[in-house]
């Protein structure tokens, strides 16, 4: 039988006198045309199911003359659905659902209709799947059902896409899931290829940078070649940690604004369709940021301000790649108040959160709000966390503890289904220095505890050999500068492998150096000895212990070194001192002469920043003595000479060097003289002179 679409239908669907159970939404694309399409049975040859998805109203599939009935259409990828059209003949059905399965075999109902009339029907729903069907139970006649058209709309499945209803969210690559099994990126872009297969091995599916620009390239490239993605960030001032990249206006820098509009447009054009890319993140840790530039009022506009314009910038980005999530990135789940009220256009949210991070969760739920989130880093927990130790600096968690933190992040992150969608662990790097020992995965590039435990925690290839773990490290309390210092450290290589030690120590607390300087040790066993630094302070030392196959244990604990305490008597203890100059204004000032001279390591001289200079101890008498003893501060004397005098006028040289290097300076000499001076010729730093202490021992 051959029917024609009857004059009913024809002027239903030109006075548009469809049956609407709900206003319709605009959909992104129409995702069934053309697709494959199967029925639960046939008319006839001239009626198949293509013809409902063939986009051609003058073509119709039609079934058989029974109940229940069927039409299917493949969409080709995991999509999410916003709207679904049925344009049905004169044969329509009265009860029907609208269904989607991941499989084609387990179904879900996303819409369901009783006393339907036929004519052009739209609906609104809301849920994903790659296939979706029709599935009729009831007939208006006594014929079968027939459409003209079956016309889903949506999100393509092809590109990332955040999918999914409130708490029950899901991110997809090209229609497939995607927990995001992360790091943080450090090495050199051009460098990538050849860590992928490293980071493949782990189990790494996604990568996150910072910032985005013409050397992305070859990340994006190696990244796709093994299957990995990119979170591809923008840097907006201030970013990276309280105050860092300096200071914005948002309420008035328009300017600003602009320029930095316009390069995160042209960079989304230039990459948006590379196979590399995962999502766009505008800002890292900015709101936080603000309240090292703006406080009080000035600083809630500015934040408001900030969130507003991050809206702009996700909005700009839709505009060009509507195949990619737009995040952005802070410090605290805080940020996220300003997000919700000012930030509608982004797709997710994202935080850094190490010592925290299993609270996220619980802020998400406090806070009500609406969108799923990320981790963008995570680790354990972090040097601005956790307590001080005994010589009042932070105590860095042991090579276990870190291990285990990373495992604790994990879980907590991937805990809160349909709501996190996973994160970006931090570090994966090879720098080697006081940051990266704390997070780095790889400092130097040798594979620690923390790999392993990512590795695990990712699903990736099982490890044939792992690090030395080192289960306990014990320093003294103190230690004289340039002194042998012992450590005591237990270590086992879980494979029985041979062990080597290396050794180093960092200034970070003295002068904010990031750098470990390497020093020898001596290995008695389970006795590891160095040489204790010549500067004052507390110190930062670090035992390595590799087995040679290419993994490596790090335990790091903290000794204050202290000035060695010479024979004899300090006959300069708190006599009167002069000097060419002191400062008198600065942080700590003043710092006058008198200060060498009492006794106490944490009081001190300093010069004015010029050449030369001298400061003068009275002994009260002219006095016999065998050794000098001076505790330079960081600004030491390069060239200098010790020098007596009877009468505070005639000078005498006893010592001089042109190789000074700072530290304690143990002198012997063999001198008598009521006065005695350092006197300075060439400085060791652009600063002036500073001495702790000015010892005078007769022995």
């Amino acid at each position: 039988m051959v029917r024609v679409r009857s004059l009913c239908t024809v002027l239903a669907v030109l006075a548009g006198l469809a049956v609407v159970p709900g206003p319709a939404s605009a959909a992104p694309a129409l995702l069934s045309q053309g697709k494959p399409a199967v029925a639960s049975s046939a008319e006839g040859e001239g009626t198949p199911a293509s013809a409902a998805v063939d986009g051609n109203g003058d073509t119709r599939w039609s079934s058989a003359w029974s109940d229940p009935q069927w039409l299917r259409v493949d969409l080709g990828a995991t999509s999410a659905l916003s709207r679904v059209e049925l344009d049905w003949e004169a044969a329509h059905a009265t009860a029907f659902e609208i269904q989607v399965s991941a499989d084609g075999d387990a179904w879900q109902p996303v819409r369901s209709v009783t006393g339907a009339t036929g004519g052009k029907q739209v609906y609104d729903v809301s849920g994903s799947g790659r296939y979706v069907r029709v599935h009729a139970t009831q007939r208006a006649n006594g014929y079968g059902i027939s459409l003209w058209e079956f016309r889903v709309y949506g999100e393509s499945g092809s590109g990332v896409h955040v999918t999914g209803a409130q708490g029950n969210w899901q991110l997809t690559v090209d229609g497939q899931p995607w927990t995001v099994k992360g790091l943080t990126w450090g090495p050199p872009a051009a460098d990538a290829a050849r860590y992928m297969p490293e980071l493949k091995s782990m189990g790494v599916n996604t990568l996150r940078t910072w910032g985005t620009d013409a050397t992305t390239r070859p990340l994006l490239d190696a990244a796709a070649a093994n299957g990995l993605r990119v979170i591809n960030g923008f840097w907006l001032q201030p970013g990276g940690g309280p105050g860092s990249g300096g200071c914005v206006n948002y309420v008035t820098d328009a300017q600003y604004k602009a320029d930095v509009l316009n390069a995160i447009r042209q960079w989304v054009t230039e990459y948006k369709d590379h196979a590399g890319v995962l999502m766009w993140n505008v800002g890292n840790e900015s709101i936080l940021g603000l309240q090292n530039c703006y406080s009080g009022a000035e600083l809630e506009n500015q934040r408001v301000a900030y969130a507003k314009y991050l809206n702009e910038a996700a909005r700009a980005i839709h505009a060009i790649d509507t195949g990619h999530p737009v995040t952005n990135t802070d410090a605290w789940t805080g940020a996220w108040v300003y997000l919700k009220a000012h930030t509608p256009d982004l797709d997710l949210y994202a935080v850094n959160s190490y010592g925290s991070v299993c609270k996220v969760r619980q802020d998400w739920l406090d806070g009500g709000y609406t969108k799923p989130y990320i981790l963008t880093e995570a680790g354990p927990a972090g040097e601005w966390e956790v307590p001080n130790d005994a010589n009042g600096v932070p105590s860095e968690p042991t090579d276990v503890q870190k291990r285990d933190g990373y495992t604790q992040a994990w879980n907590c992150i991937t805990g809160h289904t349909g709501v996190s969608f996973g994160g970006t662990l931090f570090h994966y790097g090879t720098e080697y220095d006081f940051g990266a020992v704390w997070f780095n995965l790889t400092p130097a590039g040798k594979k620690r505890l923390s790999f392993y435990s990512v590795q695990r925690a990712f699903g990736g290839a099982t490890p044939s050999n792992t690090p030395p773990v080192i289960s306990a490290m014990t320093v003294p309390a103190t230690v004289a500068a340039g002194a042998p210092l012992p450590i005591d450290v237990a270590v086992s290589d879980p494979d029985g492998d041979a062990i080597s030690w290396s050794a180093a120590v960092n200034s970070k607390y003295l002068d904010n150096s990031g750098g470990l300087a390497g020093t020898p040790v001596q290995v008695n066993g389970n006795r590891l000895t160095v040489t204790a630094p010549d500067r004052l302070g507390v110190w930062k030392v670090y035992v390595m212990a590799e087995d040679g196959r290419g993994n490596i244990g790090i335990e790091t604990r903290s000794v204050r070194v202290v000035a060695p305490r010479p024979d004899g008597t300090n006959v300069a203890l708190d006599r009167p001192a002069t000097a060419s100059s002191y400062q008198q204004v600065g942080d700590g000032a003043p710092f006058p002469p008198g200060n060498a001279v009492d006794g106490n390591n944490g009081s001190r001289w300093a010069s004015d920043w010029a050449d030369p200079q001298w400061i003068s101890v009275d002994l009260g008498a002219v006095t016999a003595f065998q050794h000098v003893q001076l505790v330079w501060e960081g600004a030491f004397g390069r060239a200098y000479e010790i020098q007596v005098s009877d009468d505070g006028g005639n000078w005498r040289s006893v010592y001089g060097t042109t190789t000074g290097s700072g530290g304690v300076d143990s002198i012997d000499v063999n001198a008598s003289g009521r006065y005695v001076r350092v006197h300075a010729t060439q400085r060791g730093t652009g600063w002036g002179y500073s001495l702790y202490e000015f010892g005078v021992y007769r022995r």
